[in-house]
């Protein structure tokens, strides 16, 4: 059995991020029957402050031995079953920092808790029926958020957005495989199945299963972003262009050719979507060996983008170097951005007619952002990813769940089709129905729940 289902005993864990000097706040949360026994023998309330459930208790932290103070904080209280895991919690809300934390996780350590294992504050909540896995991985997701919209669709995931129309989908399968094996046990008793009816319900769950696969790719960009790489030759604005867009001074920006020696990188949001904007060094031949490692750099920072900004320069207009930059960067999805358009007329630049997209921008004075950014986000739109608000949006490990349903949906209609006897409908359907229920947990194997929670931060 992996560490990760060792969910025995309690547990404790620093439950914040621990910034040096920076942390306000400090929270070491600790999980299990031991949990209030620890926060007694550790915490001191004076007065007569009554130690209830969610209730906070003002006071110190001592060590139990030496009596030596550890800090001045507060207990926070909660016990079963009106918890996050379902079981008797206790958080010590210490100031932040590194020193008092990791001191106050050790003395619950030596005191009856073991650290926990990633994730496993959430693993114990749905093994508790706290949650169901997708509301567990919306957590996740809620977590590592990069944009308020994916911030959104992991809030409705948590609110069983997903959930509920998995469970009646399931539900629908189950009430299929009930008349199917009722014919098979009691024949003689029962009128003949109805093969247009079952052929129709089944037909209306795949649908449903259709169109909640439509948000995969969706939900893969809210969480993983957009990488897109600004390339082109020297000193025609990239770094102008990134300067910008972000609205700060990443870039170094002179009239020198070869400035920008590697690649620049900028966190943004665009139209609710992550984007990692990369500007990269100038593609040209140079004898210069550290300019010659940035453009290598840039063309594989090229090459990896979802999206090239080939950017050039409106007042020197199409050059042979920016043709070679084409040839390299063509295969990949693409805008071309002619930029210092207050300085030259953008209509007298001759690019290939192959290039669909276009943007002009004037980097230097904060203009055709917001069409470029317009651009992106047809682009996307162009990939079946739409932008708009959804409900609900899945991840991959439910995605090929929704696909192996789908299938095996697809094989039953196939099985009544060919006339097979009713035993062979059930098996195709009861696959259905296990696929189902891996989405949300009601039929999950040990491998699956470790690979999830293993991508959790300790302490969650």
């Amino acid at each position: 059995m992996s560490e990760i289902f060792a969910t025995t005993g309690t547990i404790a864990a620093i439950a914040t991020a621990v910034v040096p000097q920076q942390g306000s706040v400090g929270i070491v949360r600790v999980s299990g029957s031991q949990a209030i026994h620890i926060a007694q023998t550790l915490f001191c309330a004076p007065g007569h402050q009554v130690w209830e459930s969610h209730r906070i208790l003002y006071g110190y932290i001592r060590h139990p031995q030496t009596q030596q103070l550890v800090d001045e904080a507060l207990l926070l209280i909660m016990k079963a079953p009106r918890s996050y895991t379902r079981e008797d919690v206790v958080e010590f809300q210490c100031h932040g920092g590194i020193m008092v934390v990791q001191e106050v996780l050790q003395l619950c350590l030596e005191n009856g808790a073991r650290l926990a294992q990633p994730g496993e504050f959430t693993l114990r909540a749905f093994l508790n029926g706290r949650l169901d896995l997708t509301q567990a991985e919306s957590i996740a997701d809620l977590v590592g958020a990069r944009s308020p919209q994916a911030a959104q669709t992991a809030l409705a995931g948590l609110q069983g957005k997903l959930a509920s129309p998995i469970r009646q989908l399931r539900a629908i399968a189950l009430d299929i495989l009930a008349e199917i094996e009722a014919r098979i046990d009691f024949e003689e008793d029962l009128a003949p199945l109805d093969d247009k009816v079952i052929i129709s319900e089944i037909e209306r769950v795949s649908a449903e299963i259709s169109q909640i696969l439509a948000t995969a790719d969706k939900g893969e960009l809210l969480r993983t972003g957009l990488k897109v790489a600004i390339v082109g030759r020297p000193n025609v604005g990239k770094s102008s262009l990134l300067n910008a867009w972000s609205r700060s001074d990443r870039a170094i920006v002179t009239d020198l050719p070869g400035t920008t020696r590697d690649v620049v990188e900028s966190q943004l949001v665009v139209g609710g979507i992550p984007v990692q904007v990369l500007d990269t060094a100038g593609i040209r031949e140079t004898q210069d060996q550290v300019e010659k490692i940035g453009v290598e750099r840039s063309r594989r920072a090229a090459s990896a983008a979802d999206l090239v900004l080939l950017t050039i320069d409106a007042t020197a207009g199409w050059t042979a170097l920016d043709q070679e930059i084409y040839s390299q960067v063509q295969h990949r999805p693409l805008i071309l951005v002619i930029n210092k358009v207050d300085l030259a007329s953008p209509e007298k630049v001759q690019y290939p007619t192959s290039i669909n997209h276009i943007v002009q921008t004037a980097a230097a004075q904060n203009q055709g952002i917001d069409a470029l950014e317009t651009a992106i986000l047809e682009q996307v739109k162009s990939g079946k990813v739409q932008a708009a608000d959804l409900d609900l949006a899945i991840n991959q490990r439910q995605a090929a769940a929704l696909i192996k349903a789908k299938t095996s949906l697809e094989q039953v209609q196939l099985t009544i089709a060919q006339q097979l006897p009713l035993d062979f409908w059930t098996i195709d359907l009861r696959d259905a129905i296990h696929a189902l229920g891996e989405i949300t947990g009601e039929e999950v194997t040990e491998s699956v729940l470790d690979r999830i929670f293993s991508k959790f931060c300790i302490g969650k």
